[in-house]
């Protein structure tokens, strides 16, 4: 899923950080949360923020700090760490939505079908989508320099990522009806829809027996531009099992 805040918090670092919070962060501060960002390696990014909570344990930018590690465990695919690290984030701001969403796509994600705590899960991801989503329209720019334009799109993209984590949360409990009207709802709430939504909203759509749907998703992106050939490998996967669905079905 795309992580809106994280990317715009890298970009002008700086910048971000004198406005995203009360209090600009001292010198040292602003050293270390500058490691992180420049940071190449899951190793070194991880390490950079340990070394930053054990230096700074009263920060304003712990919440911050901690995010950073728990991206990039999850663009390691480590979604057991990246889920401690974004449960430490939530712990140190309590109403930080972008960590709500995360854990419950990653939760949704993670959770086995025959988990003895599934429903547990389950239940605990689905209160984590639901209460983000209510914080996103009353949040402020983390940054003044952000137009009003671009921080609305910023919100309608990450209301879009929790009826994605609404979905994937559906998907886990083979309630394949309402997992393809979250990810329909995603991607009509999106101010930019991703290619993986449709594909997602395909193969719920497949599963719930609508094939012709889930083939029209399928068309929409294949014949997006400059499509990545992994993602085009996996759509067009999907719509060879919905035509294969199709033929059954007749």
């Amino acid at each position: 899923m795309k992580k809106v805040f994280a990317t715009m918090a890298l970009l002008g670092m700086g910048a971000v950080l004198l406005s995203a919070q009360p209090k600009p962060p001292a010198p040292d501060e602003l050293k270390a949360l500058q490691e992180i960002a420049n940071a190449k390696t899951v190793e070194t990014r991880v390490a950079a923020v340990d070394s930053f909570v054990t230096s700074f344990p009263k920060s304003e930018y712990r919440n911050f700090a901690l995010t950073m590690a728990a991206e990039a465990y999850e663009s390691g695919g480590n979604s057991t760490k990246a889920i401690i690290y974004y449960q430490q984030a939530l712990e140190a701001n309590p109403k930080d939505y972008n960590a709500m969403l995360m854990l419950a796509a990653e939760t949704a994600r993670t959770t086995r079908e025959f988990d003895l705590d599934k429903e547990e899960k389950l239940s605990k991801a689905e209160k984590y989508a639901k209460d983000g989503m209510a914080l996103i329209p009353s949040a402020t720019k983390p940054n003044a320099q952000v137009t009003d334009a671009q921080w609305e799109a910023v919100k309608k993209d990450d209301m879009a990522r929790g009826h994605e984590a609404l979905g994937l949360i559906a998907v886990a409990r083979k309630k394949q009806d309402a997992a393809a009207a979250e990810f329909k709802q995603a991607i009509e709430t999106a101010a930019d829809p991703q290619p993986a939504t449709y594909i997602r909203m395909a193969g719920a759509y497949t599963d719930s027996g609508k094939p012709d749907q889930a083939i029209a998703a399928l068309d929409k992106v294949l014949a997006m531009p400059n499509l990545p050939d992994q993602i085009k490998k996996v759509a067009q996967s999907e719509k060879d099992r919905a035509e294969k669905a199709k033929t059954a079905k007749k």
